[in-house]
């Protein structure tokens, strides 16, 4: 049997609210977001650096293409979903990067959501005021 030949590798990565699901494939390193280059899309340099994170730690920035479609949450959770999305397909490219990436704590999904608001609460724990009378 023949070993399938794949032009690129694909996973989801959460945080929050924020899914995003990410594409990517040999390359020159160029990452596009929504269709937008990631300076455009996150225009914070520390949301830029989030992002970058799993291919500097995998030692592979600038030989990979990064394509992500991402919605849901804010801009710091989509943010962290791109992150764990580009971590989960580098796995699929290399089972070898799974070491520093899970030193780094990048395939551990952030597992922080807000809490939901609870009948007869201003908020999730916020209680009404109380009044004797």
């Amino acid at each position: 049997m023949a070993v399938p030949v794949v032009d690129h590798y694909s996973a989801s990565g959460r945080r929050k609210k924020a899914v995003a699901r990410v594409r990517i494939k040999p390359g020159t390193g160029r990452i596009l977001i929504n269709g937008r280059e990631l300076e455009d899309y996150f225009g914070r340099p520390t949301l830029q650096l989030i992002v970058r994170t799993p291919l500097q730690v995998a030692e592979v920035e600038g030989r990979y293409d990064v394509i992500a479609r991402v919605h849901g949450g804010g801009l710091a959770g989509q943010a962290g979903a791109v992150r764990h999305g580009i971590a989960r397909a580098l796995l699929e490219v290399n089972e070898e990067f799974r070491k520093p990436l899970k030193a780094a704590g990048l395939l551990t999904r952030d597992p922080r959501m807000k809490e939901r608001v609870k009948y007869g609460l201003k908020k999730a724990r916020k209680a009404p005021q109380f009044s004797k009378r």
